[in-house]
């Protein structure tokens, strides 16, 4: 079939226009597919691969504070055996504290032997080093105790009160043991005993304000917790040596008073024979 001169003139030209109109367009880049997932731009990978540099802590120029060394940190090999005594007490704690008693006791009654001035007394000791095994898990268990309690929005009010709760219910009850022990160890009765506290306690208590108040500041403000045992250790064998030279000296006196009294029963009696008057003899004129 033939196509006529018009129609072939019109597809012509049709074609023609739509190729002007295609040429007056703005021609664009060509769109690429993007995916949702875009990875990382080639400056980041190299920023990735590349290593960072260490940092390093700033050297302190000028006016850069520099924090203070704690002063336990400071104490060369004191500071090594206090960190030994902490770790031991953190691990062990009964234990620590039944083998620190063991060492104050032994130290504070040799001292007080030696201050005394007499020949040792090995039995003394080994009743020292018993009272301070038995007391030394429950005197710990104390001082932990007070120091989670009484803890109030002033830390003088909270010192204020724990001092004052030591000293009124702990130092009375274990100066009463201490020196009541000493007399039942010793082979006394339950009599002389008391008759020990009774003599002994108010002197220690009264002279216990003197020591152990500024002592439980000091420790309850400035000393960390792992280490209060131990810096009331120290104290404690100067303290027990008083505690153990005044218990020598009621041992003297009671002693002084047994041989006088044992002195007085072994004096033969006194036989004294009733007064007779001669009746016989004149009386004597007036």
């Amino acid at each position: 079939m033939s196509l006529s001169s018009p129609t072939i003139f019109r597809a012509v030209f049709r074609r023609q226009l739509e190729q002007l109109r295609l040429s007056r367009l703005p021609r664009s880049a060509p769109r690429r597919f993007q995916s949702s997932n875009s990875g990382p731009k080639p400056s980041e990978v190299g920023e990735a691969v590349k290593p960072k540099p260490p940092v390093e802590d700033p050297v302190p120029v000028g006016s850069t504070p520099v924090p203070p060394v704690s002063l336990w940190l400071r104490l060369g090999p004191l500071t090594r055996a206090g960190q030994a005594y902490a770790r031991a007490q953190r691990s062990r704690p009964y234990t620590t504290q039944v083998a620190s008693a063991l060492v104050i006791y032994l130290a504070a009654d040799v001292s007080a032997q030696r201050i005394g001035g007499k020949e040792y007394v090995p039995e003394r000791t080994v009743r020292n080093l018993i009272i301070g095994a038995v007391s030394a898990v429950p005197s710990f268990l104390w001082f932990v105790w007070l120091s989670r309690n009484f803890n109030y929005a002033s830390h003088v009010l909270s010192l204020g009160v724990k001092i004052v709760v030591n000293q009124l219910v702990f130092t009375t009850i274990f100066n009463s043991y201490f020196f009541g022990a000493q007399a039942l160890l010793a082979g006394e009765s339950l009599s002389e005993a008391w008759d020990r506290v009774r003599r002994t306690v108010p002197v220690s208590w009264v002279n216990a304000w003197k020591l152990w108040p500024a002592v439980t500041a000091f420790s309850f403000t400035f000393i960390p917790i792992e280490y209060r045992s131990v810096f009331a250790g120290v104290v404690a064998v100067g303290w027990q040596t008083y505690l153990s030279y005044l218990n020598r000296q009621a041992e003297i006196e009671e002693e002084a008073a047994h041989d006088q009294k044992t002195t007085v029963d072994a004096l033969p009696p006194v036989n004294a024979s009733p007064l007779q008057l001669d009746a016989q003899k004149r009386r004597i004129a007036a």
